[in-house]
């Protein structure tokens, strides 16, 4: 699979409406900005703003692997149509599936 393709299926998956509930995002992204800005001038930003993208970068392969790159549900997340590639017909999807 290239780059290309593995690429768009992260930003699907990543984008998906029902991987977080709005709530969540909208709480998540105020939290995110109210911090950056309280840390801005303070030599902590950096360090915090790279240790988050650590985390938060950690967090999500983790989840790639244990949903076995977005084919399989795992604790809270289930939305296995964004790991599909559309332009892939099922019966491919399912026979590659069989030889795993």
């Amino acid at each position: 699979m290239s780059a290309r393709h593995t690429l768009k299926r992260e930003l699907r998956v990543a984008f998906s409406p029902r991987a977080q509930p709005v709530w969540v995002r909208i709480l998540k992204w105020t939290v995110l900005i109210g911090v950056g800005v309280r840390l801005w001038r303070t030599p902590y930003f950096w360090p915090t703003f790279l240790g988050l993208l650590a985390l938060g970068m950690t967090v999500h392969l983790i989840w790639r692997w244990k949903t076995k790159v977005w084919t399989q549900p795992w604790i809270g997340w289930n939305d296995l149509e964004a790991g599909r590639d559309p332009e892939r017909p099922a019966d491919v999807r399912s026979q590659a599936a069989t030889r795993r």
